[in-house]
């Protein structure tokens, strides 16, 4: 029976939860083109009420998906092998390539660079108040190492995508969100009728596409205010409209040609720029105070983890950064989930935290430090270098006032476009196609399908321009009120990630039976 509704659901596109989450984004961007004061006015208020009342829920929840899953990586379940394969279906550089490619698409170059610079600045409230000074470096750094750290991408591709692999290729239901329910439901939450399976499918696909046409639409101002800065292109709509399509363009061909091909395609060779962009900040930059201070934050971070995660003192700065950036990632967390999980068929339990919640991090904490610690220097050398472009222009003058204090910073600028424009590329793909996979159930949905919701991220996101920048920021902060019925939908793969673990390593001989 499973076998056969497996393959029903490959051929069957859910019309219900396609239409009410494609209909709710619709409406939302037809709200805003009505009224858009009255939208942020509803936005900033259930944005305010989920910071207050969850805030500290996300924190628990953040921190105990990412113990969980270490301690799972370390006992001997962190042998069992996932997927029903026996072998992996990628290289282990193409596999980490594209799941780099997941969150680091969302701040590889404009949050590397205003993130590590706005705590120097400001030193943040946890800490003693070293602000622009040589004391504040390793506060500044380590606050961004947790934002964008360890707990930020455990929650995108661990627990949760060791429950949908189960989920999907061992038990044959199809691969949705909804199946992180399946330790409290049963297979009860994969019928068609299902309500709370039809909720939480439609929240996913909302939350991550919030997630998504906020960077798109933002892309669209980063780039076109890079190409004015370089080339004395106009900053103008018709500009930022040329750029989301250039990407609409580059994102449907490589999710046209599927996760094997396009997407692993751009993934090796976005991070293979970036890795050459690293080696040359690297030679041409402050070569050693980089390198200290990387490893000098990075000590001062995990000593401070437990507490940085945890705080919950000024509420104001909290709703700002942290429960912000936690609202985030866990709106892409079911979607990123799904896709971590179509990429890892015949890794091992170990493999897959140690990537996801280990490697992962340290190496995008190391970019953050390559760029971010070079504004920091640059500061410090000369006070105001990078403060005052970055406080008048935002996160993408803070680039280009970085690239200009360095050798050759012109074609280092053009190299960070270039990384930018494929990052945010390799998120409307993968999403794209991770969207298909919810609506199908099956990790192999249609081409047009796929092509279809690029094109529906990029022309919404050109609306939410067409209307005003403010639009951007309005969507851009709604999936973290989205983030509030995400998080209780993640909540039981803390417990069923642990249960299925057991329950597989009792089937391929790693422990004693499972008693029923």
């Amino acid at each position: 029976m499973q076998k056969s509704e497996s393959n029903l659901s490959s051929k069957y596109t859910d019309k219900t939860v396609f239409i009410i989450s494609g209909g709710l984004l619709i409406l939302f961007v037809v709200l805003a083109m009505f009224d858009l004061k009255m939208v942020e006015g509803w936005i900033n208020t259930s944005f305010a009420f989920s910071a207050k009342y969850f805030g500290s829920y996300w924190e628990l929840l953040l921190l105990g998906n990412f113990v969980i899953g270490i301690a799972l990586a370390i006992s001997k379940y962190g042998k069992v092998r996932l997927g029903k394969k026996d072998k992996p279906d990628n290289g282990y550089y193409r596999w980490v390539a594209m799941i780099l490619c997941t969150l680091l698409a969302s701040g590889g170059v404009f949050w590397a660079a205003s993130g590590p610079m706005s705590h120097f600045i400001t030193t943040p409230p946890l800490f003693d108040d070293n602000s622009s000074t040589l004391a504040g470096v390793e506060p500044a750094l380590a606050q961004s190492f947790l934002h964008w750290g360890f707990l930020a991408w455990a929650i995108l591709g661990t627990l949760a995508t060791i429950v949908l692999m189960y989920v999907h290729y061992h038990k044959g239901y199809p691969m949705k969100p909804r199946g992180m329910l399946y330790p409290v439901f049963g297979e009860k939450i994969f019928r068609k009728n299902s309500i709370i399976g039809n909720v939480a499918d439609i929240v996913s696909i909302v939350a991550v596409a919030a997630g998504t046409m906020g960077p798109v639409g933002f892309l669209g101002l980063q780039l076109g205010y890079g190409l004015n800065s370089l080339f004395d292109v106009p900053n103008t709509l018709v500009t930022n409209i040329i750029i989301i399509t250039a990407l609409v363009v580059i994102a449907a061909i490589s999710v046209a040609t599927g996760v094997d091909r396009g997407i692993q395609f751009l993934s090796r060779m976005n991070v293979g720029l970036t890795i050459f962009l690293a080696i040359c900040m690297l030679i041409l930059g402050p070569t050693m105070f980089i390198l200290n201070k990387f490893v000098s934050a990075e000590g001062f971070h995990i000593q401070n983890m437990l507490t940085m995660a945890l705080y919950q003192g000024d509420q104001a700065w909290l709703g700002w950064w942290t429960v912000f950036f936690w609202g985030w990632f866990l709106g892409y967390g079911p979607m990123m989930s799904i896709f971590i999980a179509r990429i890892s068929r015949g890794r091992t339990i170990r493999d897959l935290i140690i990537a996801v919640s280990i490697v992962a991090p340290l190496v995008t904490n190391f970019w953050f430090t390559v760029v971010g610690g070079t504004g920091i220097k640059a500061e410090l050398d000369s006070p105001g270098s990078i403060s005052v472009p970055f406080n008048e222009g935002g996160m993408p003058a803070a680039v280009m006032a970085i690239m200009s204090q360095l050798p050759l910073g012109f074609y280092l600028a053009i190299g960070f476009l270039l990384v930018t424009l494929v990052f945010v590329a390799t998120t409307v793909d993968s999403i794209s196609y991770t969207v298909a996979v919810t609506l199908t159930g099956s990790d192999q949905p249609s081409r047009l399908i796929r092509v279809f919701w690029v094109i529906m991220f990029g022309v919404l996101s050109i609306v939410l321009l067409a209307i005003g920048e403010n639009s951007i920021s309005a969507i851009q902060n709604s999936i973290v009120v989205t983030a509030v019925p995400v998080s209780i939908l993640m909540l039981p793969t803390l417990w069923g990630a642990v249960q299925i673990a057991r329950k597989l390593g009792a089937e391929q001989g790693i422990t004693s039976k499972v008693k029923e």
